[in-house]
């Protein structure tokens, strides 16, 4: 479905910072709180409605140092911008797995990273970044560089890029910190933010408030994202993000009057239980069109479905890692969603798209369906009316 472009809002948003006693603890928290840079506000459009698009799995450099790498790089942008172009959305969220590290011998990552946001960045599009298990993985030496053939010649960056100027490879990786630095200082349509240092080696932990238009101080819902880990570090959503969870919700929505959402990389266990059958057919209440393998959630669970689950104002969760899974489940009192292989790197020979939400004001609705390569539309659901 088309959409007439909404011009770009913005207002003046300071950073607040709140000290408050914990009332379950007794501990002082002090941390950011709705932190964003000035002059930039996400707001809904004068229709009403906030679109999001959803970029899950795109896996940009995979194995770059061959033909078929740049190829797959070139088909994830082709997908992006089909998607984008047909959806014209008002924010782009980047689901984790932008990039497979782990096939990235060169000093500075982040080139790989800078260029699968170029398709929203060209069209003016705001957006968020979450991690995956594979933006910071360390270089795994593929095993047929120590056959008789030898390790292949490999072009350390690849010649179309342009930016840290660094010469040679390098197998060391780029670390999600700097990774997320490098964006959020050369790109003033990133609302990326880099969460607690607390919560440290976890780095992509905070949230968005999406304001009503003719109200910038007025939210209309909460969006929050939490690193789910993996490369670097365990795969796990920890114990301290969900204590910090906790207390930020209670600061900025105690009475959960407002909707929120929530997203990350890989599926928690909570998964497993609200999930179809493996290669069954997905069946109602449940939602999608693929349902091709087995949940492959987080190593362990440490509260975080918990908190959820008992908040009211929690619409859905929306994750991706999966590439053969795109479908929702009611769980509780809230959806579990994967969004759309949207890369061409990864595994599977899926068509290719993109989860889109919709979220409208009076009254607060939350909508989602998937927008294929092809232009083609399907797996619509209402998640919250």
């Amino acid at each position: 479905m088309a959409r007439c472009a909404t011009p770009f809002l913005v207002t003046v948003v300071v950073s607040v910072i709140i000290a408050v006693r914990s009332a379950t603890d007794g501990l002082d928290y002090e941390g950011p709180v709705l932190r964003q840079a000035a002059g930039k506000a996400l707001r809904f459009s004068n229709d009403s409605t906030f679109r999001v698009a959803l970029f899950a799995d795109l896996h940009y450099g995979e194995n770059a140092w061959t033909e078929w790498g740049p190829v797959q790089d070139d088909n994830s942008g082709r997908v992006m911008s089909a998607v984008l172009d047909r959806e014209n959305p008002d924010f782009v969220i980047y689901l984790g797995d932008v990039i497979t590290a782990n096939n990235l011998p060169i000093p500075n990552a982040s080139l790989y990273w800078d260029r699968a946001l170029s398709p929203t960045r060209s069209r003016g599009i705001p957006w968020a970044t979450i991690f995956g298990n594979h933006d910071d993985a360390a270089f795994e030496w593929p095993p047929e560089w120590f056959s008789a053939t030898g390790i292949p010649e490999v072009r350390c960056p690849a010649e179309r890029f342009s930016g840290s100027g660094e010469k040679g490879c390098s197998f060391r990786g780029t670390q999600r910190i700097e990774l997320m630095k490098m964006e959020i200082e050369k790109n003033s349509l990133s609302y990326t933010l880099d969460g607690p240092r607390e919560l440290w080696p976890s780095v992509s932990n905070y949230v968005l408030q999406v304001s009503s238009y003719v109200d910038s101080k007025q939210p209309v819902v909460y969006l929050y994202f939490l690193d789910s880990g993996g490369g670097s570090y365990p795969e796990v959503v920890s114990n301290a993000q969900a204590q910090w969870f906790d207390k930020l919700t209670k600061i900025i929505n105690p009475n959960t009057s407002i909707p929120e959402v929530v997203f990350w990389h890989i599926p928690s266990k909570a998964y497993e239980k609200a999930a179809p059958k493996p290669t069954s057919p997905i069946r109602k209440p449940c939602v999608g069109s693929i349902n091709k393998e087995g949940v492959a959630p987080q190593e362990a669970e440490w509260g975080i479905m918990d908190m959820l689950s008992e908040r009211p104002s929690i619409k859905a969760v929306f994750v991706g890692h999966n590439h053969g899974l795109d479908w929702c489940c009611p769980y509780q009192s809230l959806w579990l969603c994967f969004a759309r292989h949207t890369g061409y790197g990864g595994y599977g020979d899926w068509p290719r798209g993109a989860r889109i939400l919709e979220m409208t004001q009076h009254p607060f609705s939350l909508k989602s369906w998937i927008r294929m390569e092809d232009g083609t539309e399907h797996s619509k659901i209402v998640l919250s009316s």
